[in-house]
């Protein structure tokens, strides 16, 4: 008899170093569960990898929540597609016998994953947010005490404003996080310095 299958498509790896957190893959508009993996290898080597797949399309293109226009965010959709991504999480949890995991998102990946901070703290146990900004208005307080939250911005990034990156730093920290900000001399794409200061902070916050 084969499990049944989980509630996202997905790709899972077990990890080979017990003593580090899971990995949450969460990929950028047009990504899939695949695309994130060699970043999560080299940010966190060793560790195991949950990753995945957006179920909202727009223009064919994978996604994890919807939103109107670039960068305006349909917020009742990012809260009913955090609770199901956390559902998700419960789930593979459960299923492949992992801790609660550090998210690692990119872009629509990381604001979803900025969501689940907002609105269901316990399912994480901190984040990586590459490219990200605000995804609700005015979320509800919530306890984010001590939580290890890595941002990373592009100075000359189209995509993302200053305004809303700013406005979800001041959400984390004013709720407890415990915030590392860069912003690095890039536009919206990845650089080889996001991978480096990721991983350095993997290595002291990625622990059991």
């Amino acid at each position: 008899m084969t499990d049944a299958p989980l509630s996202y498509i997905h790709r899972f790896e077990p990890g080979t170093e017990p003593g580090l957190r899971p990995l949450l893959l969460l990929h950028g508009t047009g990504g899939d569960e695949n695309d994130l993996v060699p970043l999560g290898h080299m940010i966190a080597p060793g560790a195991a990898i949950l990753s995945p797949r957006g179920k909202v399309l727009e223009n064919g293109m994978a996604r994890f929540f919807r939103r109107f226009a670039e960068g305006v965010l349909d917020e009742d959709d990012v809260r009913r597609r955090a609770g199901e991504l956390v559902e998700f999480i419960a789930e593979a949890r459960n299923r492949y016998g992992i801790a609660a995991p550090i998210a690692l998102g990119y872009s629509n990946g990381a604001n979803i994953a900025a969501a689940i901070l907002l609105l269901h703290p316990d399912a994480l146990a901190g984040a990586i947010l590459l490219r990200t900004m605000a995804p609700l208005a005015a979320p509800p307080p919530v306890d984010l005490n001590g939580k290890p939250v890595f941002i990373a911005l592009g100075a000359r990034d189209p995509m993302i404003s200053g305004e809303g990156a700013a406005r979800l730093l001041s959400l984390l920290q004013r709720n407890g996080a415990d915030v590392e900000k860069h912003v690095l001399p890039s536009g919206h794409e990845l650089s080889q310095a996001d991978f480096a200061l990721a991983r350095t902070w993997m290595q002291s916050h990625g622990g059991v």
